[in-house]
């Protein structure tokens, strides 16, 4: 990977269309495992350094100096008790989803396929007119339609004036809305710390409320929204700081994390994970192309997860993700928790350094502070600087634990049982390499282009983006690089083996990653593919008027946690879906991301009547050894 220039696949931009998309697929997976993405080292350096490290200061800066109470603080308490008073923590948690709504945190930038503009955010949800993903549009009476009204427009920009205005508002005063108090009457009392030297400041509970009702709401109508806030990570909290007294509050956000943590840990067991760590640690741009190699069983022949990589997956990811967290919780000695907040934030320091696909940063950075903040900062061992109260599972009340139990519990179990009425990110799936997905078959560039012509939208699709930038034959190979990144997770290798029955070839077919297809559309998507599936499809369908055959998606739901297989389903544009079924994981795990021996087995369980695939794939069986022969005669 260049410093300034990108590291392009071996490849003739010139002839590049014309190779066989299988072939052209080996290629660049190849690439990708010695290369990653390719982008520019300076793109990282130049641009996501500064973002975040201008997000830390502003953030602080900005808690800290509208805010006396801490500027004021004793000096005898010093700097210390400033930091570990929850004011602080909820305003850096409020201007983080600021930071989000406006479109500065996840998916922005080059890494997130996102060039001119940089960003999705209220260059979309602030206009009327562009496309909205209404979750239950068929229950919830006022929420049907697909674009985006004065309603959304105005939700939208409450939500997104509220949160910063009550970062640079002043503080309520030293009362919750909580009534519980510490156990033998210390510490909560009308909701001051038992301490003459210090009070309690908090931001005023009753607008917390007001924006956790306008996000709802904003989300009840667009699911875009309330996901790219990332309301499952801090509307619980923001809630916590309204309702509860200090001890239970900072109770409830220790169990809180650790669930958010520990279900990403338990999403992580299967064979899905190890592909995921692969695919992020060649691309990584510090690491050197010698280690990126020894993520395969034998780059580049054999393009599977080596040992090497099933270690850094499960030992150093998903058991440490797992055995941290709730040492984190459950401890009182004070070195064991020490170390554990240390390791845990050494775990985040590593995602952010891998600069991972969506780059969301901001959270990884945020839930270092947070994992300092409450399990140091508040200890559960006796710590003399509190005057002996202590922030452990015994000093919340009974109520409060099952609360938060519940509550960071149900929708990741739900999710994983029942994924297809979960969003994978409230499921607590992050990273685990196991989402809903999909490609899109387009049957020329020009139906692609309709994109363009027909919807309202802040950007043009990804590959005139980068075509305005490098020109047409270099902006292919880099959007098809995007397929290439799917097809190096087991999802890929079952999207393009539906793709080679229902499309008459796939060769004569534009094939695009549908995340990327949902960012430009809709201006975020950060993994979930029910952002992208028959409701998206239907409303692009009434705004570009396809025949059957000019679109084709396939698009499956993810990995149940106590089921082998995923549950798919192929959609015409013109026709809808046209055919359901499942594939196992464990076939697309066992072979090589260009499918030299055809595609994956699936099973049909359902077909539109009428409707019969165009191709039964069997031209692709065994397509790498007929061309090997054909070159060798």
């Amino acid at each position: 990977m260049g410093l300034k220039d990108a590291d392009m696949p071996p490849v003739d931009p010139a002839t590049f269309g014309s190779i066989p998309t299988l072939q052209r697929q080996k290629t660049l997976v190849q690439h990708w495992g010695e290369f990653g993405f390719g982008t520019p080292k300076q793109i990282h350096l130049m641009f996501y350094v500064p973002k975040i490290v201008f997000y830390a200061l502003a953030g602080f800066a900005l808690a800290w100096f509208t805010t006396s109470e801490l500027r004021d603080i004793s000096s005898e308490l010093g700097f210390t008790y400033a930091f570990v008073q929850p004011v602080l923590y909820m305003k850096i948690m409020l201007f983080t989803v600021f930071w989000e709504l406006l479109g500065f945190g996840g998916t922005m930038g080059p890494l997130a396929f996102k060039f001119k503009p940089l960003i999705g955010g209220f260059l979309y949800w602030g206009k009327t007119g562009t496309l909205r993903n209404p979750p239950w549009p068929d229950k919830i009476p006022g929420t049907a339609g697909a674009h985006r009204t004065v309603v959304d427009a105005g939700l939208y920009w409450a939500a997104t004036i509220l949160s910063g205005a009550l970062v640079l508002s002043g503080v309520f005063g030293d009362s919750f809305l909580g009534l519980t108090t510490l156990k033998n009457g210390q510490g909560l009392i009308g909701g001051s710390l038992d301490n003459e030297a210090l009070t309690i400041n908090i931001v005023n509970p009753y607008l917390l409320l007001a924006l956790v009702a306008i996000i709802c709401l904003a989300g009840l109508r667009d699911s875009v929204v309330w996901l790219a806030a990332r309301s499952e990570q801090y509307l619980p909290p923001i809630l916590c700081f309204a309702l509860l007294g200090y001890v239970d509050m900072i109770v409830a956000l220790k169990i809180l994390i650790v669930c958010v943590w520990v279900w990403a840990g338990i999403s992580k067991i299967g064979k899905h994970f190890s592909l995921t760590v692969a695919v992020m640690l060649t691309n990584t741009p510090w690491a050197p192309r010698s280690i990126k190699k020894k993520a395969w069983k034998n780059y580049p022949n054999d393009m599977r997860p080596s040992g090497f990589t099933h270690f850094m997956a499960h030992v150093t990811g998903t058991i440490a993700e797992i055995v941290l967290p709730l040492t984190l919780l459950f401890s009182t000695n004070s070195t064991i928790t020490i170390l554990a907040a240390l390791g845990m934030m050494v775990f985040h320091l590593f995602i952010i350094s891998t600069y991972p696909i969506a780059v969301p940063l901001e959270w990884n950075l945020f839930f270092m502070l947070a994992t300092f903040w409450l399990f140091v900062g508040h200890p559960a061992f006796t710590d003399k600087a509190w005057g002996g109260i202590t922030f452990s599972l015994g000093d919340a009340s009974t109520p409060v634990l099952i609360a938060a139990v519940v509550a960071g519990c149900l929708f990741p179990i739900w999710g994983e049982v029942i994924p297809k009425h979960i969003s994978f990110l409230v499921a607590m799936r992050q990273y685990a390499g196991n989402w809903a997905s999909g490609l899109w078959a387009f049957r020329n560039r020009e139906m692609e282009e309709r994109l363009d012509a027909n919807i309202k939208k802040a950007s043009k699709m990804q590959v005139n983006q980068v075509a305005a930038l490098y020109g047409e034959e270099v902006a292919e190979i880099f959007i098809q690089k995007g397929v290439s990144f799917r097809m190096m997770h087991y999802m890929g290798r079952g999207l393009m083996s539906l793709l080679m029955r229902h499309t008459p070839s796939i060769d004569d077919y534009v094939i695009r990653e549908a995340e990327f297809i949902c960012n430009a559309l809709t201006g975020w998507n950060f993994g979930d593919g029910h952002l992208h599936d028959d409701r998206l499809i239907a409303a692009v369908q009434k705004l570009c008027n396809y025949e059957p055959g000019d679109l084709v998606v396939a698009f499956h739901e993810s990995n149940p946690i106590h089921k082998d297989y995923v549950e798919y389903r192929v959609i015409d544009a013109a026709l809808g879906v046209v055919e359901r079924g499942t594939f196992k994981v464990a076939d697309c795990v066992e072979e090589q991301p260009w499918l030299p021996n055809g595609p994956v087995k699936h099973v049909v369980t359902w077909t539109k009547p009428g409707y019969t695939a165009p191709s039964d794939g069997s031209q692709y069986v065994g397509w790498e050894s007929r061309l090997a022969a054909s070159a060798g005669a």
